[in-house]
């Protein structure tokens, strides 16, 4: 299998990764709100829900989620930049940075909730 080479390009990597974190996002939010709607509705299983959430496992899951939450926003700040701003050589640090600043975000979040 051959990789074209518009797909080696980091900023194609960011695409794709705006797009994948999008999409888990997407796939978080009915569970999310599954839960708000058992909060409503029926609290004394929301308690015995709630205790599921101390486990590392659930942690290491909020940390992704953050992740998540974090590459989408700075993903799409670099798209709002790319359309209203003029565009140098430097777009691949930015791209670059955006992930890293993410990862620093989410690490920060998971080391507060350990």
């Amino acid at each position: 299998m051959r990789i074209r080479p518009h797909r080696s390009h980091p900023l194609w990597l960011a695409f794709l990764l705006h797009r994948i974190s999008g999409l888990g996002l997407a796939l978080f939010l009915p569970a999310h709100f599954y839960v708000l709607a058992m909060a409503v509705s029926r609290p004394a299983d929301l308690d015995g829900f709630l205790a599921l959430t101390d486990s590392p496992l659930v942690k290491f899951a909020e940390f992704g989620l953050v992740f998540l939450l974090a590459v989408h926003i700075f993903g799409g700040l670099r798209l709002m930049a790319l359309e209203w701003l003029p565009w140098t050589g430097w777009q691949k640090t930015l791209a670059a940075s955006a992930v890293g600043l993410a990862f620093l975000v989410s690490g920060t979040f998971l080391l507060q909730a350990v």
